[in-house]
């Protein structure tokens, strides 16, 4: 009960300073440029350019599936997103608090499994690095066949898109593992094998795309979100690693003072 007490502990604290200062972050790096191309997305949906193919204008890669009819585009036009300003920074800022919290329990659970037990230390160069390899993971690896992708900007339907996103992190996650956890010859060659695995079957991609955004601020996006997402894997580590560190000595110390179960 107190490790799980340390875990659960470590991660909402550790999610809600993480999620709290991404949400910062991102008003001054990938916000802007959503709002840029939200203004191209309204202005083709004005001239009924490429309208079926274009995603909705969202802070995710959610987007309609490719010619898909007007009707349904207008449906989905109208439906409920919240007002820009405070309303769509605060459901930005629960979104951001909860997906950290959420990761953060995988964290203090691993900190927990190979920390050996209660009172075991764990520092923040553990926590580092364990955050750095969930960017590889969840960030870095499928970003390179799925790249960030701005409203406005056609992509492949929703799906494919998932299905390839869940085994390139897979795929990465247990090939990293395979590498630095088991550090034998078959399980690297293996490792490495997985890591590539995905981009060879390739990620779902539109034989042609047509769009208005400009492609400066496509890559602009990219690089941000890439960043963004840097530091706050990075954050996260350091922040879970230490938080579970002091409530998991915390409860080791209080332990023997309490009396015996029998």
């Amino acid at each position: 009960m107190n490790a799980f007490r340390a875990i659960v502990f470590a991660a909402v604290v550790a999610g809600l300073a993480t999620g709290l200062a991404v949400t910062v972050i991102q008003q001054f790096g990938t916000v802007p440029l959503i709002l840029k191309a939200e203004v191209y997305e309204k202005a083709a949906e004005h001239h009924g350019a490429a309208a079926p193919a274009i995603p909705s204008g969202s802070m995710t890669t959610v987007g309609h599936g490719h010619g898909e009819a007007g009707a349904a585009h207008e449906h989905a036009a109208e439906a409920w997103e919240p007002r820009d300003g405070l309303e769509r920074n605060a459901y930005t800022a629960g979104a951001n608090v909860l997906t950290a919290i959420g990761f953060a329990l995988m964290l203090a659970a691993l900190f927990a499994v190979r920390g050996g037990g209660a009172g075991a230390t764990v520092s923040w160069h553990d926590g580092l690095v364990w955050g750095l390899a969930g960017f590889v993971v969840f960030t870095l690896a499928p970003s390179l066949g799925l790249p960030p992708e701005l409203p406005g900007v056609p992509a492949a339907p929703l799906l494919s898109r998932q299905i390839w996103w869940v085994m390139a992190a897979a795929a990465t996650a247990a090939g990293l593992g395979l590498i630095f956890l088991r550090a034998t010859a078959p399980a690297a060659i293996a490792g490495l094998i997985l890591l590539m695995l995905p981009h060879v079957i390739g990620a779902p991609e539109l034989t042609s795309v047509e769009t208005n955004v400009p492609s400066s601020l496509a890559h602009q996006f990219v690089v941000a979100v890439a960043l963004t997402s840097l530091v706050f894997w990075s954050l996260l580590g350091a922040l879970t690693s230490i938080a579970y560190a002091y409530f998991d000595q915390s409860s080791a110390a209080v332990a023997p003072a309490r009396p015996s179960g029998a």
